[in-house]
């Protein structure tokens, strides 16, 4: 998976974070790869210029691929993502709520 964002080390370190993986790749163009062990890449960020945020909800700028994000309590996990500089969309129910990461693409967390 590649995610389009205006600032990559922004964006990686907060799905670093959020999904508590490594940066596996980095080179001086604006790509960064992410990965659960060093050698394993699975999200990867890369800079394009310019940069329009998707909107959420809505069709102008859509959204087109979201992360879920499997937590097993949501009160907990919503704190911590607030910390790392997520916005909540007040949008969900009992067991999923939407959120925007700091470069506006949506992400949802969810227990099950």
């Amino acid at each position: 998976m590649v995610i389009d964002c205006e600032d990559t080390d922004q964006l990686a370190t907060f799905y670093e974070q959020l999904l508590g993986m490594v940066r596996v790749q980095q080179d001086g163009d604006g790509w960064i790869s992410i990965g659960d062990a060093p050698d394993r890449p699975a999200i990867a960020f890369q800079r394009v210029d310019p940069y329009v945020a998707p909107e959420w909800p809505g069709h102008l700028h859509p959204a087109q691929a979201h992360v879920d994000v499997r937590v097993e309590d949501l009160d907990l996990a919503e704190e911590q993502v607030l910390k790392l500089g997520a916005v909540s969309m007040n949008f969900g129910g009992r067991n999923h709520r939407v959120y925007l990461d700091p470069q506006k693409h949506p992400f949802c967390l969810v227990a099950w």
